[in-house]
C-alpha cells in the first residue's frame, strides 16, 4: 500500500510583546493563560501548513484506497454546521458502504475541518486561541491519527439504548490512542438523526477501508 507522508513544514519563530520566542503548546505549562487570551488570537499564520497536510492526506487516500473523491463547495454541507469561508471541500468515500466517508474542508482561518462517518465533525485547531496555545506539530499528528484511525476501521457512532436520545462517538487504535464523545440528539439536525438511525452500521462500528491494487487511482474530480 502507498505510504503517507507528511509535507515538510517551514520553520517559524514567533515572538510574544516582550520580544521572547513562543513555545507553542508549552506556552502556559507553568502558569495558566490570562483572561485576555482567550479573546485573543495571534500568528494564526502557523496553521496553515495544515492544509498542505490535508492535501497530503486526501492524495494518499485516493492513491490507496478504493474511494471516490470529489472537490465541490457542495461537500461543505456534509458538515453539521456548515464552516465559514471554504478555500476548498473535498469528500472521500469508500465505496464500501460499510465504512465510514470524510468530507475536508479547508477554511481561510487558516483550519481544517474533517467530517467522519454521519453524524461528528472534527476541527483543526477546534479553537486557535491564545490560551488554547495550539502547537502546529501536534494539530498535524492530531488530524493525520484522525484519519487513519478511522480508515483502518477503528471509528464508531452509536446511539446510546433507548430512548436514544445521546449518539457517541469512538476513535480507537489499540496501543495508540483514543478518543470519545457525544452530543444530544436534539442538538442535531432532525433529519440527520433520522437518516443516521437506520445508515449507521451494525454497531455503530464502521469497517476498514478497502485498499487498491498498486497502480490504480482515481483522479478528483
Amino acid at each position: 500500500m502507498t505510504e503517507y507522508r507528511r509535507p515538510t513544514f517551514p520553520v517559524e519563530t514567533y515572538r510574544d510583546e516582550q520580544g521572547g520566542v513562543i513555545d507553542y503548546g508549552n506556552r502556559w505549562a507553568r502558569d495558566s493563560p490570562p483572561d485576555d487570551a482567550y479573546s485573543r488570537m495571534s500568528n494564526l499564520q502557523r496553521f496553515a501548513p495544515l492544509h498542505d497536510v490535508a492535501t497530503a492526506l486526501i492524495e494518499w487516500l485516493q492513491s490507496a484506497f478504493d474511494v471516490t473523491v470529489e472537490e465541490t463547495p457542495t461537500a461543505a454541507t456534509d458538515f453539521l454546521l456548515k464552516p465559514d469561508d471554504v478555500v476548498r471541500a473535498i469528500r472521500v468515500v469508500p465505496r464500501d458502504p460499510t465504512a465510514a466517508p470524510l468530507t475536508f474542508v479547508l477554511t481561510r482561518f487558516p483550519a481544517v475541518y474533517l467530517h467522519a462517518g454521519l453524524l461528528h465533525d472534527f476541527h483543526f485547531p477546534d479553537c486557535g486561541c491564545d490560551a488554547c496555545d495550539d502547537d502546529l506539530t501536534g494539530l498535524a499528528e492530531e488530524l493525520e491519527w484522525t484519519v487513519r484511525t478511522v480508515v483502518s476501521g477503528g471509528y464508531s457512532e452509536r446511539f446510546d439504548p433507548w430512548p436514544g436520545r445521546w449518539i457517541e462517538f469512538r476513535l480507537d487504535e489499540p496501543g495508540a490512542g483514543m478518543r470519545s464523545g457525544r452530543s444530544r440528539t436534539k442538538e442535531l439536525p432532525d433529519e440527520r438523526v433520522t437518516l443516521a438511525r437506520t445508515s449507521l452500521p451494525p454497531a455503530g462500528q464502521w469497517l476498514p477501508w478497502q485498499e487498491l491494487p498498486q497502480g490504480n487511482s482515481d483522479a478528483i474530480h
